[in-house]
């Protein structure tokens, strides 16, 4: 087999040559960046995605916020169906059934803090979207529904 010979003056250099080594040092390190941007990108985006508003959906708020709203003379408006709501509620809470809130947002006030309650929170957080689509800014639901406002010590009526 013949040898090679590198010229200086070749396009080309030979896989062992310096020339060859430092453009393969190069290639090294531009994939190297190459990677680590793609990781900024992705660390940033997941970043952007966990942290930014949350569009302005309403707020889920704990038994203690919501007691508070409460004593600030927030609306409650419990969906749950008139047989949960006649083993107890809110006092001074109004009811309208998750399925009827539709067809009843003008009853609500526009221009006061709305509290969405059901017995777990699941259904509230329906409702409270169901309103925030129809143009209501001032709603939030009760995590935790009637049972966290029970376990947490508020009263609730017969």
């Amino acid at each position: 087999m013949p040898k090679r010979h590198h010229s200086p003056n070749s396009a080309k250099p030979t896989p062992f040559s310096p020339a060859h080594r430092k453009q393969r040092g190069n290639h090294n390190r531009n994939l190297i960046a190459l990677w680590v941007g793609i990781g900024l990108v992705v660390v940033f985006a997941a970043a952007w995605l966990l942290l930014r508003p949350s569009q302005g959906l309403p707020a889920e708020i704990s038994v203690a916020q919501a007691f508070e709203k409460y004593q600030a003379e927030a609306l409650f408006v419990d969906v749950r169906t008139q047989e949960e709501w006649n083993q107890g509620h809110i006092a001074k809470s109004v009811l309208i059934p998750l399925d009827e809130l539709p067809n009843r947002l003008d009853e609500l006030p526009r221009d006061r803090d709305i509290v969405v309650v059901c017995h777990t929170g699941v259904r509230s957080k329906e409702g409270a979207t169901i309103l925030h689509n129809a143009g209501f800014k001032r709603v939030s639901c009760l995590s935790g529904g009637i049972q966290g406002w029970v376990a947490g010590g508020y009263p609730i009526q017969q």
